[in-house]
């Protein structure tokens, strides 16, 4: 109990500047969900979507080659110049090319009115500033320069997030004032960095340093897209493949497909309680198993981690799908927004689809364990790329037939997938009794729970008693299910 103890304490602290960086981020969707119409906020989500997948390829894997090589402290000056230099070099060319590329990424994105053309212009400027913060922050991380990095991280959410606050509500500025806070953000986070680790470009090019370094970074690209797509690329299929007499027959005649988006983005949000959670864990749990290791007793030791964060995960799952409804009518206080608007409740169903989606990314992290020990990474890009195929794959299939639910869906497949095959190949290399069979149990009595609960609410008549009988229900049989005596060694 002590380790997990410490595996607790580590999630908590590790996880407080993310945790405080998401929740202020979280202010700005009752904002735009009020202020924006559904097809505006589509527009906000795909250009957002598009920053997700480009900003992988910007990176060339350059924060991880930067973390391995600058660990000699003797050559981190070195280094440090050579990787943002070249990093400024390679970035700026594909700015170049992407302003080449225009008229064909515009239409995908939606911009190709006169008054979004802007937003394209601003994406890349924020594209080209987050790529040149990220040496320095990874300098920050190498050298536990943790407050530092917490405060600026925090700071760009914050001048974000105000900026916007004051362009919307101040300037009735429109989809504009989002890419114009997050390009000022960007820039002014840019120049304070590069003031805090100015002295580490005192070094030297080194051509095969960098060599070196794309040889080891540019395998991080293919999973880093691989992810992008499980994140980001239902919204692109959403926008571009869902066609206007399926959204007639779905959903309303007088919506379109960006209306679909916007509304699909915004009930999306709500899984930020589960991401964040498995988040927190990530953070704290990779130290923490490559530290236990060597211990004899450690394959009982994530066993038991597994379970405990399957008990979390099920009850954080149990409160957000039972409580959607309930949580997206929390009004802002000194603004009468409500945190979700009221326009983009019709998609509330993909919330527990979502959810369980996380909660399966979850278990990804937890399989992890084995193959960082045995040093078998090589199978984690092949892995995550097999989820982006499925996630493709199932969005054609299912989006005609069932639209925001086809999308949540096929993300459910895809990381359960990914979660599974990891599985297969960890205890293959790393031998560790997870009891899979409890956890799916867990799965179930939350999946059950949620779909009894209008059965419920008929049969007692009370909205909130039965979703808080349901709740309580649904959590004792989790916990029921994570007891001690259910994981008795074979």
């Amino acid at each position: 109990m002590k380790k997990l103890r410490e595996l607790l304490s580590d999630t908590l602290v590790y996880g407080i500047s993310s945790v405080l960086a998401r929740f202020i981020g979280y202010l700005l969707v009752p904002l735009h969900t009020a202020e924006f119409a559904t097809s505006q906020y589509g527009v906000v989500s795909l250009v957002y979507a598009g920053l997700a997948f480009l900003n992988v390829v910007f990176t060339f894997g350059m924060e991880s080659a930067y973390l391995r090589y600058a660990k000699d402290r003797e050559q981190a000056k070195n280094v440090f110049k050579t990787l943002q230099l070249g990093l400024g070099a390679l970035s700026s060319v594909l700015v170049l090319l992407l302003v080449f590329f225009a008229p064909v990424l515009m239409p995908a994105m939606s911009l190709e009115s006169t008054g979004s053309k802007n937003l394209y212009w601003m994406m890349l400027g924020i594209l080209w500033f987050d790529t040149m913060v990220l040496v320095p922050f990874a300098e920050l991380r190498l050298v536990r320069r943790q407050w530092m990095f917490a405060i600026l991280k925090t700071g760009n959410i914050l001048v974000n997030v105000g900026l916007q606050f004051y362009l919307i509500l101040g300037l009735q500025w429109g989809i504009e004032a989002v890419f114009f806070a997050s390009l000022i953000a960007s820039g002014l986070t840019f120049l304070v960095i590069w003031v805090v680790t100015m002295p580490m470009l005192s070094g030297r090019w080194d051509t095969p340093i960098f060599k070196k370094a794309l040889r080891f970074g540019l395998p991080f690209v293919p999973a880093g897209l691989g992810y992008a797509i499980n994140e980001t690329l239902d919204r692109f299929f959403l926008g571009n493949y869902l066609s206007q007499s399926t959204v007639a027959e779905l959903y309303r005649p007088d919506m379109t497909p960006d209306d679909i988006v916007g509304i699909y983005s915004a009930c999306y949000k709500l899984s930020v309680f589960m991401l964040l959670f498995v988040q927190m864990f990530r953070m704290a749990w990779q130290p923490f198993f490559l530290r236990e290791s060597d211990d004899p007793d450690a394959p009982e030791l994530y066993r038991d981690v597994f379970r405990y964060f399957n008990v979390v995960a099920g009850i954080c799952f149990l409160f957000v799908a039972l409580f959607a409804q309930q949580i997206v009518q929390i009004k802002i206080p000194g603004l009468d927004l409500y945190l979700v608007g009221e326009q983009y409740w019709s998609g509330l169903s993909i919330v527990p689809l979502l959810l369980g989606a996380y909660w399966f990314q979850g278990w990804y992290m937890n399989f992890s364990a084995g193959i960082f020990i045995e040093e078998e990474t090589k199978i984690l890009p092949i892995i995550t790329l097999v989820g982006a195929g499925i996630t493709v794959v199932a969005n054609l299939i299912l989006i005609p037939y069932y639209g925001m639910m086809g999308s949540a869906g096929a993300t459910l497949i895809s990381y359960a997938s990914m979660a599974m095959l990891l599985y297969y190949k960890s205890v293959q290399v790393y031998q560790v009794d997870y009891q899979l069979f409890r956890a799916f149990g867990m799965m179930i009595v939350g999946a059950a729970s949620v779909y009894f609960l209008p059965s419920v609410v008929n049969w007692m008549g009370s909205e909130w008693t039965s979703r808080f009988i349901v709740l309580l229900i649904g959590s004792a049989g989790v916990v029921l299910l994570a007891l001690p005596n259910y994981y008795k060694k074979r």
